[in-house]
């Protein structure tokens, strides 16, 4: 039996190694704008059921409970907490947030679209709106060019933007922001840079305008930022090592009763 407490125990720690790299990736990411923090879900292996509920006894009546011994753990799967995240105002007019739900369409090169709840714009050579990225700069879907003798950018919380010109008395708007929302945004592809891609699980992109039929709405000047709490995650990374070192001293444990049982041989 001790030899299956090796195998236990490892299951355990391999689980608790897989949970301490969740943790581990939302501390690195804790100054991420518009990060979302993932959680390890763990589940119970197989069982070896050596005596099953109910069996007779030895007089002819039903046991209430069995023998069951668990083989171990596993990490069954990871899920992203997509709660809102605090606002960073930063005053920049290209910097927009989203308060309540949606995602920002962004177009890659391939042709694909993207999404993100990174709000940190720039412009490109060509006047389109498009990511803060020094990689790839993905402009918004559908696109929004600003024109090149702009003096100032406006941004209303139902997505409408406009600039203001040199001879104009009011406001030129040059585009529509759209966002895209997802029946189980859990279901999402990460595919890093802020960018998450839809998938079976996710169904499909419901697009609108901000502030209408649920979509959130925009802010100008804003970032949102990580939604990871450091408080709860160093809490975190302390039970799970812990519970690592527990379960490594199972399998010294388990050496050791095996050590014991070869000795009693000599």
């Amino acid at each position: 039996m001790s030899v299956q407490t090796l195998y236990t125990a490892a299951t355990g720690m391999q689980s608790l190694q897989t949970k301490l790299d969740v943790i581990s990736n939302n501390l690195a990411n804790v100054n991420t704008t518009a990060f979302k923090k993932d959680r390890a879900n763990f589940e119970d292996l197989f069982y070896d059921n050596q005596v099953l509920p109910g069996q007779l006894d030895g007089a002819s009546n039903p046991t209430p409970t069995g023998t069951a011994i668990g083989l171990g753990v596993r990490v069954s799967s990871t899920q992203t907490d997509f709660q809102q995240g605090a606002f960073r105002e930063t005053d920049r007019s290209l910097d927009w947030t989203i308060r309540g739900k949606g995602f920002f369409q962004v177009l890659d090169p391939t042709g694909q679209t993207y999404y993100t709840r990174a709000g940190n714009f720039s412009i490109n050579a060509n006047g389109e709106i498009v990511t803060g990225s020094a990689g790839i700069g993905r402009p918004l879907e559908p696109s929004i060019v600003i024109p090149q003798d702009t003096t100032a950018i406006e941004v209303s919380s139902d997505g409408i933007v406009s600039v203001q010109r040199p001879g104009l008395q009011t406001l030129e708007e040059v585009g529509q922001i759209q966002l895209a929302t997802f029946i189980n945004p859990e279901g999402l592809l990460k595919l890093g840079d802020n960018l998450y891609a839809e998938t079976n699980a996710s169904s499909a992109a419901i697009q609108g305008n901000p502030n209408i039929d649920g979509f959130g709405s925009i802010e100008k000047g804003f970032l949102e930022a990580s939604n990871v709490e450091p408080v709860q995650e160093l809490i975190d990374l302390i039970t799970t090592q812990r519970s690592f070192e527990l379960n490594s001293q199972t399998v010294q444990a388990g050496d050791q009763i095996l050590q014991l049982i070869s000795n009693l041989r000599r």
